[in-house]
């Protein structure tokens, strides 16, 4: 079989490709190893699809990990404002959160996901499904199994979207870094992202799984490499998830590889100053028991007065002081990471060294990656979307114009 431009991966990034190429005039085929498409971002979709974030510009790229030129030019050529007029163009209203995350109206990633693939095949895309690449032949075509056998195919150019490491039921199970690792294409281990932290809980915390722990402040790290999120974040059976635990992945990725281990710091009171807070404790009747003493005056309650309550050191808790600062940075030890087939997203793949400014593989002319596939990490909160939507279009036009080329 001879091709224009293959596309494998059918997510946001392999989608947004076969979108870039039909709009550069040329036929794309997308491959996807799944019975149906977009498994992983229907998913992202279920409790809302946040699918960007109206962060200033210089702020929405600080959070990316990776600096990297290519990566930043993407999200500025296809960045919130442009997804939000592309969904509006498939029907989609978006309206922005409370915190700046962009929703479609609906919410939900299927109406979206409907409307995009009817576009597509309107353009001329073709999409096969159950169709597992599984690398290049000794002629350098594309090799697939499929339910009626292996087949060979070969295309003008190649776009690969494939997906990290993480949630392989939906699609993205890391595979194909085995194949490009086979070929000489080197690559970055994965690491989980976005992920649960291990804790071992005591009974009476494990008892409190699914219990909120808001408002807190959460920091990691040390020197330069402290990092500090605010939000909330949900007591689990083995530790603790949520968007503050995930905004620290990098860090705590980093305090493990450096020390064997990690530990939180929690501030579970961050809207007073430890001097104010002192200030409350020295007003109230000393005779209180500890945990009247947290509920009046730092306003503690349910998982937060818990892990007050078993984690503050008794031998700090006897002057207003020491018991104010110790509310500002209760330490909880980290025994490790959820599995990384449990994260939301995945570090390593495709570095960027191995990449040109139009993320054409330079060990592999002909050959582009987008989205999860490359090195880059960020939080939740629509970066991730915008990221796999962005390099998608650049690796879609960039596989069209090299399909022209040849």
């Amino acid at each position: 079989m001879q091709l224009d431009v293959a596309i494998i991966g059918a997510g946001p990034a392999g989608l947004m490709a076969a979108e870039a190429v039909i709009a550069a005039g040329r036929k794309p085929v997308i491959f996807d190893a799944m019975p149906s498409p977009g498994r992983k971002f229907l998913m992202a979709g279920k409790s809302g699809l946040n699918i960007t974030h109206t962060d200033p510009e210089a702020i929405f790229l600080s959070r990316y990990s990776s600096g990297a030129p290519v990566l930043r030019e993407a999200v500025r050529q296809f960045g919130p404002e442009d997804i939000r007029a592309w969904m509006a163009g498939l029907g989609a209203t978006s309206f922005e959160g409370s915190s700046g995350r962009v929703f479609p109206v609906g919410m939900k990633a299927s109406p979206l996901l409907r409307a995009w693939l009817k576009r597509l095949e309107q353009g001329g895309a073709r999409l096969l499904t159950r169709q597992r690449w599984t690398g290049w032949d000794e002629t350098g075509a594309l090799v697939f199994e499929t339910p009626e056998g292996g087949k060979q195919v070969r295309a003008r150019s190649t776009v690969f979207a494939c997906g990290g490491a993480s949630w392989a039921k939906l699609g993205s199970d890391g595979a194909w870094k085995n194949l490009f690792d086979a070929a000489g294409l080197a690559t970055e281990p994965f690491a989980p992202s976005n992920m649960g932290v291990l804790i071992d809980w005591p009974d009476e915390l494990v008892r409190l799984a699914g219990a909120p722990v808001k408002p807190v402040q959460i920091s990691v790290g040390i020197g330069p490499a402290r990092m500090t999120s605010r939000g909330e974040c949900v007591v689990t059976q083995t530790g603790l998830e949520g968007g503050a635990i995930y905004a620290l992945s990098a860090a705590l990725r980093e305090a493990h590889r450096a020390t064997g281990g990690a530990a939180l710091e929690l501030d579970l009171a961050p809207d007073l100053e430890a001097p104010a807070l002192a200030k409350r404790f020295a007003r109230l009747d000393p005779k209180l028991s500890l945990a009247n003493r947290l509920r009046k005056a730092a306003r503690l309650d349910g998982a937060r007065l818990a892990l007050a309550r078993r984690y503050l050191k008794r031998d700090i808790i006897h002057t207003t002081e020491t018991l104010a600062a110790a509310i500002k940075a209760l330490s909880l030890p980290v025994r490790g990471f959820a599995p990384m087939d449990r994260a939301i997203s995945t570090a390593g793949g495709v570095g960027w060294e191995a990449l040109d400014d139009q993320l054409m593989l330079i060990g592999r002319p002909g050959c582009f990656v987008a989205g999860e596939m490359i090195a880059w990490d960020a939080p939740t909160g629509g970066y991730l979307l915008t990221a796999c939507l962005s390099t998608g279009r650049l690796a879609g036009r960039a596989a069209a114009d090299y399909a022209r080329q040849t």
